[in-house]
C-alpha cells in the first residue's frame, strides 16, 4: 500500500526501517529495509539514533531518526511502516504524529496472506498470529483505523486522512 501512497503523492517521505534479520527473497537493502548486523544496531540504540525500535520474533527493527527529522524539517509528511510497540514510542516522541492502524479485513484473511507470503510456518506462524491478535486489541489508541481489504481503496483512505490533517494544520 505504501507504493500506492507514494505514487499518488511524491511529496510524502517513506522512512526505510532497519532490520537485524536477513533479507527475504526480492528484498533490496536500502529500499525495502536497511539490513544490518546486531552490533551496528546495538550501536545505534546506544547513540539514540532510532526514533523507535522494537524486538519481535528474535529480530529487531527500528526507524533511523535522522532521515525522518530531515524530512520533517523540509515540511514533508513522513510514512512509517511500524508495529504497535514502535507506534507507542513515536506517539511519545512526536506529539503531532498522526497514527493510522492498518487492520486486515479478518483474521482468516490475515492467515491466508501470511501463508501466501510463505515466510513463517508452524510455530513461527502461530507466534506471529498471537502477536497480531495482541496488536489488534490496541487499535483503539490510534487516531485512525483503516481496513486493508483492498490496497487501492485503503491507500486512498490513508491519503484522505493525510490530506485532512494537512488542511487542519494549515488553518
Amino acid at each position: 500500500m505504501v507504493r500506492e501512497l507514494l505514487a499518488a503523492d511524491p511529496t510524502l517521505y517513506f522512512s526505510v526501517s532497519a532490520k537485524t534479520r536477513a533479507p527475504r527473497p526480492g528484498e533490496v537493502d536500502g529500499m525495502d529495509y536497511w539490513f544490518m548486523r546486531e552490533e551496528r544496531f546495538d550501536e545505534m540504540v546506544r547513540r539514540g539514533s532510532f526514533l523507535e525500535w522494537a524486538e519481535m520474533f528474535g529480530h529487531r527493527s527500528g526507524t533511523p531518526a535522522e532521515p525522518v527529522e530531515e524530512a520533517r524539517e523540509q515540511g514533508r509528511d513522513v510514512i512509517l511502516e511500524i508495529d504497535v510497540q514502535g507506534a507507542r514510542q513515536v506517539r511519545d516522541r512526536v506529539p503531532d504524529a498522526v497514527l493510522i492502524f492498518l487492520t486486515p479485513p479478518s483474521r482468516e484473511e490475515l492467515l491466508r496472506r501470511l501463508q501466501a507470503r510463505g515466510t513463517e510456518r508452524g510455530e513461527d506462524l502461530t507466534r506471529r498470529l498471537e502477536a497480531i491478535d495482541r496488536e489488534l486489541d490496541q487499535a483503539e489508541w490510534f487516531h485512525h483505523v483503516v481496513v486493508n481489504d483492498d490496497i487501492t481503496r485503503a491507500a486512498r483512505e490513508v491519503a484522505d486522512i493525510i490530506e485532512e490533517h494537512r488542511r487542519a494544520g494549515a488553518t
